[in-house]
C-alpha cells in the first residue's frame, strides 16, 4: 500500500512538472522578447495574437525591432493605424506559414513556400551558408536564429520585414 501511494505521490508530481516545464506558444515567447516588441505591438493591432496563440502548427519568420525601424520613415506608424488593419494584417499573415518548419526541414535549394497570406509566396533558399527569405520586393532577409521552438510551432529570427508585392524570383 505504501509503495502504490509513494507511486501515486510521484505520478502527480511528474504531472505537475510537465505541465509547468511546457514551452511556451509563439505569442508568449515573442512578448518575452525585448527584440520582438514592434512585432507583438503589430501581431495586437492586427488581432492576431489570440490566432498565433492557438494550436497552430505555424512557422514564424519574426522580423526584429532593428528591422521595423529599417522601413521607410512612418511605415510602421501608418500600418498600425485602425483603418490599415486588413494591410497590417496581410503583412503579418506573409511571415507566418502553417506548417512546423525547422531549418533542417526546409529543402537545399530555393524553393516557393506559401504563406497563410495564400494570394502570395515567398522564396525561401536554405544552402550550406544558412536560410534567406526573398519576399515580394524582390529583397532578401536572412534568417539569423533558427529554430526557435514553441510548444504550437517554431519561430525563426529574420533582418528584414518581409513584404509582399511581386512574386519573387525563385532559381
Amino acid at each position: 500500500m505504501q509503495n502504490k501511494l509513494k507511486a501515486t505521490f510521484a505520478a502527480a508530481a511528474l504531472s505537475v512538472f510537465a505541465t509547468s516545464a511546457s514551452a511556451a506558444n509563439i505569442v508568449e515567447i515573442a512578448v518575452g522578447e525585448e527584440r520582438f516588441s514592434t512585432l507583438v505591438a503589430a501581431v495586437q493591432a492586427a488581432g492576431l495574437a489570440e490566432t498565433l496563440s492557438g494550436p497552430g502548427p505555424f512557422t514564424v519568420y519574426a522580423p526584429v525591432n532593428d528591422a521595423f525601424a529599417a522601413l521607410p520613415e512612418g511605415t510602421v506608424e501608418t500600418l498600425l493605424k485602425p483603418e490599415n488593419k486588413q494591410q497590417l494584417t496581410n503583412v503579418l499573415l506573409y511571415h507566418v506559414d502553417d506548417r512546423n518548419l525547422t531549418a533542417s526541414e526546409i529543402p537545399q535549394g530555393s524553393n516557393y513556400f506559401k504563406p497563410l497570406l495564400a494570394s502570395e509566396r515567398l522564396c525561401i533558399t536554405a544552402d550550406s551558408s544558412g536560410v534567406t527569405i526573398a519576399d515580394g520586393t524582390g529583397e532578401m532577409a536572412n534568417v539569423v536564429i533558427a529554430d526557435i521552438k514553441a510548444d504550437n510551432g517554431v519561430i525563426h529570427v529574420i533582418d528584414k520585414v518581409l513584404l509582399p508585392g511581386n512574386r519573387p524570383n525563385c532559381h
